[in-house]
Order: structure tokens, then C-alpha cells, then sequence
């Protein structure tokens, strides 16, 4: 595969990621993953692995429910990173632990992303948002 093949086929991949996330779709998330995909969680842990990533997304859908606008993805030449800038505009449906109290309240989130791909497949997800932010938001201040 030639560079400019390469980091077109990243893009893509990497599109196809959130529209799947738009979509509501677990699966096709999970399927664009490697078997060994490594998930850095904004202000929490590093999990490892497509189980580790599958668990996080039903948390994730049990207490928020979310949509990328505004994506703006950006490639290196060789396609082996990319990151992309969002905009999440959410809406907080169940309480998650440690968090402040959920009400349905909405939010709109600035987000950073950055991925590692191997063989065609994200084999990094690394984001970043403001927690500060998204509390006061949702805690109405």
C-alpha cells in the first residue's frame, strides 16, 4: 500500500469509527478494533483488549447518551496515527459512580482523539475532554 493509499485508508477507518458511534452501533466499533486494542480513558485508566472496550461501551451507553459533531479528522502521511477533534453534544441519563447526580441534563463537550492503526485496524484510542467542564455542566453551574 502506497503512503497516500495508507493515510486515506486511515481517515476513512477512522470516520467509519464515529459513525458507528453515532450510530449507536457496538459492534462495528468493536470490528475496526485490534484483538489487542489499547483504550486510554480521559482522567482514568489504560484497559486493554476488544472485552475491556465492549464493557466500556455498555457503561457508556447505560449512562450517557452522546453524538460526535463537528469531526475533523487529521492523518499522518504514512496513515499509522491519526486524531481527530469533535464537538459531543450529550445528554447524562443515569448517574455513574463518583460523578454528579444525573437528571437528563445536556452538554456540549470539546474532545481530542488520537489512534495508533495496525493492519488496517485501531490498535490505540487515547481521548481527552475537559471533566471540569462536562461537571459543571451537568451540575448547573
Amino acid at each position: 500500500m502506497t503512503a497516500p493509499e495508507s493515510q486515506t485508508a486511515t481517515l476513512d477507518l477512522i470516520r467509519r469509527y464515529y459513525a458507528a458511534f453515532n450510530a449507536g452501533d457496538a459492534e462495528e466499533m468493536l470490528a475496526l478494533l485490534t484483538g489487542d486494542v489499547r483504550h486510554d480513558i480521559n482522567e482514568g485508566e489504560t484497559q486493554t483488549g476488544v472485552e475491556a472496550f465492549r464493557a466500556f461501551l455498555g457503561r457508556m451507553d447505560a449512562h450517557y447518551r452522546e453524538r460526535a459533531e463537528d469531526l475533523v479528522v487529521m492523518v499522518t502521511p504514512d496513515g499509522g496515527r491519526g486524531a481527530a477533534e469533535f464537538v459531543i453534544h450529550g445528554e447524562y441519563l443515569e448517574t455513574d459512580a463518583g460523578l454528579p447526580e444525573a437528571r437528563g441534563q445536556t452538554y456540549v463537550l470539546p474532545v481530542g482523539a488520537f489512534f495508533e492503526v495496525r493492519g488496517g485496524r485501531i490498535g490505540r484510542v487515547t481521548n481527552y475532554y475537559n471533566l471540569a467542564d462536562w461537571s459543571r455542566q451537568v451540575s448547573g453551574g
